[in-house]
């Protein structure tokens, strides 16, 4: 009984370890689950209070969108802080799947993505207002759900009207070399 009792509090130190890193699918926790129709889901996005609507465009083979769904969209912080902010679903570039733009007009999931939106690489992630229009876009992987906080921040924030994302991220890191 008494080695049993020595064994618990370490037990507690992993599970709170575990717990700083913790992770979660972003499959089930990130995105948002949608019939294909965006005029809706501004709808909805608005009858909820979010600032908008995050699209991450995608394919299947891309490293880069892999690499931001097993290191940074799987963290538990950068999941509730986004789904506090914004409804978040997902685009397939070369998707032949139709769905319906922010106005309701049909088309496929690859014409949504080059045509209106002019994505050609990925991952892409475009921030549109309670309006269907796009706030501004971040193409690439960031190097760490950090960075992605700031971005949510960036936009959430509406720094975006006053800068670029480069420049508000340098401003960070400047703050954090100060602490």
């Amino acid at each position: 009984m008494r080695r049993r009792l020595l064994w618990l509090p370490l037990l507690l130190l992993i599970t709170l370890a575990d717990a700083q890193g913790a992770t979660r699918d972003p499959g089930e926790f990130f995105f948002d689950r949608s019939l294909g129709d965006f005029s809706e889901e501004l709808e909805t996005a608005r009858d909820e209070g979010k600032k908008g609507v995050l699209i991450m465009f995608e394919m299947d083979e891309c490293p880069f969108c892999h690499r931001m769904k097993t290191r940074v969209l799987n963290q538990v912080e950068v999941q509730d802080y986004f789904k506090e902010h914004f409804l978040i679903y997902t685009v397939d570039i070369e998707g032949d799947v139709e769905i319906a733009d922010f106005k309701g007009t049909p088309m496929k999931e690859k014409d949504f993505a080059f045509k209106m939106h002019k994505v050609r690489a990925t991952p892409v992630f475009g921030f549109f207002d309670l309006e269907g229009k796009m706030m501004t876009r971040f193409t690439g992987a960031t190097n760490d759900a950090r960075e992605f906080l700031w971005l949510g921040e960036f936009v959430v924030n509406d720094h975006f009207q006053k800068t670029n994302f480069s420049r508000y991220k340098r401003q960070k890191k400047k703050e954090l070399r100060q602490q």
